[in-house]
């Protein structure tokens, strides 16, 4: 009896060719570059919302936070310069400027002018109440 199998030519090659092409198996130079992001919590505790932003390293003069209605932009700008010396000469010298931003969605609307921000030891918090709903007015007609 004889064994019949399906040949297709292109099938292995073509794994071949796509293996690890979606993975980069190499960092380049320019992925240091890249701009670095924060880490958020957002919790709903009753009617408000709290968040907790880890950006370590800012002055609290460099962080601006924008509410619109329901979305909150958080941004920051970061300057980082470290120095390593040894006697007069400088061995290793790296500097970063730039900004680090992030925005979100929230379900309901806040009240931005009771919204409160403390920041200490590198962690944003912010307090965003949410904005009282107003109950629907039925006008009669005269």
């Amino acid at each position: 009896m004889v064994n019949v199998t399906r040949f297709t030519p292109f099938e292995d090659s073509i794994d071949d060719l796509f293996r690890g092409f979606f993975v980069r198996p190499v960092a380049f130079e320019g992925d240091q570059q890249r701009t670095p992001q924060f880490r958020m919590d957002v919790r709903e505790e009753g009617s408000n919302y709290v968040v907790h932003a880890d950006i370590p390293g800012v002055k609290k003069e460099d962080i601006q936070i924008t509410i619109d209605g329901n979305q909150v932009a958080i941004s920051a700008e970061v300057k980082r310069a470290t120095e390593e010396r040894q006697g007069a000469r400088v061995l290793k010298s790296e500097r970063y400027y730039g900004r680090v931003s992030r925005s979100f969605t929230l379900a309901s609307d806040l009240d931005s002018g009771a919204a409160q921000a403390r920041y200490a030891d590198g962690v944003l918090e912010l307090t965003l109440p949410k904005k009282v709903a107003t109950s629907a007015k039925q006008l009669t007609v005269q």
